[in-house]
């Protein structure tokens, strides 16, 4: 083989760790965001929460409108954080080398990529939020209106009743293990069989006793309160319910003739098949309406109201105000003050380290850059979704004057052109971000929405559809609910082309059922 040498000219796309960080904090939630924050915190000694206000980092708005480098935006159109591979090799510490202490080689270089003139100014950025708290008072105790919201769960409304039942030692522990054995909705998942056998195991004595014992419990636990509590099926459950309704002496008649529908295959009921269920309980189609309207009127799952549901409540990062009157009237974006971080570097960590030069200066000096960057970031990251929702508010006004029927047609590649970003980072801005208007709070994503033709050849936004359609099921008559078709033809009307499919999809997304179920009886 001869040997040679060649030239070779290629382009090779690098990620600096700057950049790596501000792709992925642009995409976090306000809730990871603060997670981050959190760890960022513990992590570096350099980075700390403020509670003075100081100015803005000069890294913001100001030079937020300036051209995007070609190269950035083939970045951002990466599909998702891409960060580089990086083999770790093990190797035995050398003898003079202080456990935990890093090599230079091993940690990524905070000195900046050369887009942005570094400044050593390591004020604050954020100034106005308030400091975040906890839900514990200056003394530690919890707040009064926290205790109050607690709510008491499924098992402890049912013990607590059990403790007022006469019971022998045995029949109140299968009592007690029934109730631990039911899930969210009140249901009871397993068989007594299968209960008793996890317990019993391979001794048939003891395993006829459990069976005997739990038998004689569930009895006692489909008489405590929520009605219908301990059932094993829908039907059992709907049967439990009425049986208290006619012990109460509550519609005598219709108890009778629901309970035999109870006894009949869940899917007529669902299916509202009033002749197949006349035919098979032996009633009159008068008779099954009233009794198919009682149990509408029951509980299908009746440990609802006891399951303590996470409240996810929607923190907004940019609020959309209306300020003026009449014809001067306009709209202010602005960030959320309360979802951003305060954070400046730590000045005397700062100083200390100017000051003394000796023996892991190097490695702290980086975690200082680090500090700085992060910080910038995350400026960044907020200067960019506000940049962001100003294009989107310009351009949906009317949605924030008149609601989501003036909805206008918006894609991403609309607000990326007019800001000179990629189409992956905008759609990054608008992922589980929230805006709050006057009409409600949205995630950012909700501005955007596909185009339908109209017959004077503009388009419709598929949003101002989708509140078309539940407009016009909320107008309907509940004795003839309108079909999908029926639908159709009347955005027809409206001047707009939608299909019949195209009504369902969207009925389904707005989780209105079909017409045989909203129908009257």
């Amino acid at each position: 083989m001869k040997q040679g040498l060649s030239l070779r000219v290629s382009q090779h796309l690098a990620l600096t760790p700057q950049l790596q960080q501000s792709i992925r904090l642009l995409q976090l939630s306000t809730l990871e965001l603060s997670q981050e924050v959190d760890q960022m915190l513990d992590d570096n000694p350099f980075l700390e929460l403020s509670q003075d206000e100081a100015p803005r980092e000069e890294f913001g708005l100001a030079q937020a409108d300036t051209p995007v480098r070609e190269d950035d935006r083939e970045i951002e159109s990466a599909p998702d954080f891409l960060s580089p591979r990086v083999e770790e090799t093990r190797t035995d510490p050398a003898p003079d080398t202080e456990p935990g202490a890093t090599s230079e080689a091993d940690e990524p270089l905070w000195d900046g990529d050369g887009s942005v003139e570094m400044v050593a100014d390591d004020g604050e950025w954020g100034g106005d939020a308030p400091a975040r708290r906890n839900n514990l008072g200056e003394d530690g105790e919890m707040d009064a209106t926290e205790l109050a919201r607690s709510q008491e769960s499924l098992q402890s409304h049912l013990h607590r009743q059990a403790l007022m039942l006469r019971l022998s030692p045995e029949d109140n522990a299968a009592l007690r293990f029934l109730i631990e054995s039911l899930n969210d909705d009140g249901y009871l998942d397993d068989s007594i069989e299968t209960l008793a056998l996890g317990l019993a195991g391979h001794d048939d004595e003891q395993l006829e006793e459990l069976v005997h014992r739990f038998t004689v419990a569930l009895r006692l636990l489909h008489h405590l309160d929520p009605p219908g509590v301990g059932a094993r099926t829908l039907g059992e459950c709907l049967t439990l319910q009425l049986q208290a309704l006619q012990a109460a002496g509550e519609g005598e008649e219709a108890c009778d003739t629901a309970l035999r529908l109870c006894a009949q295959p869940m899917e007529l009921l669902a299916r509202r098949d009033i002749k197949r269920l006349a035919q098979l309980s032996a009633s009159t189609e008068a008779q099954v309406k009233a009794a198919i309207a009682l149990i509408a009127r029951l509980e299908p799952k009746p440990g609802r109201r006891f399951v303590d549901v996470e409240r996810n409540v929607v923190v907004p990062d940019v609020i959309v105000t209306q300020v003026g009157r009449g014809g001067q009237a306009r709209l202010r974006v602005q960030l959320n003050s309360d979802v951003m971080p305060r954070l400046r570097v730590h000045d005397i960590y700062a100083g200390a380290l100017k000051a003394h030069k000796g023996e892991g200066h190097q490695a702290l000096q980086q975690r200082l850059q680090e500090a700085r960057w992060f910080i910038k970031n995350i400026q960044q990251r907020f200067d960019t979704i506000l940049r962001v929702s100003n294009a989107i508010v310009e351009r949906q006004k009317n949605f924030f004057v008149h609601g989501e029927l003036a909805m206008r047609p918006l894609v991403l590649r609309e607000i990326a052109d007019e800001l000179g970003l990629h189409e992956s980072t905008i759609s990054r801005v608008t992922t589980a971000k929230y805006m709050a208007t006057p009409f409600g709070t949205f995630e950012l994503k909700y501005f955007f929405g596909s185009a339908l033709g109209t017959e004077t050849g503009g388009n419709a936004s598929s949003t101002a559809v989708r509140a078309l359609i539940k407009q016009f099921v909320a107008s309907e008559s509940p004795r003839k609910p309108l079909s999908d078709n029926q639908i159709s033809e009347m955005l027809k009307e409206q001047g707009i082309e939608c299909a019949r499919r195209t009504v369902a999809k969207y009925r389904e997304a707005l989780r209105i059922a079909p017409a045989n179920l909203r129908k009257e009886l």
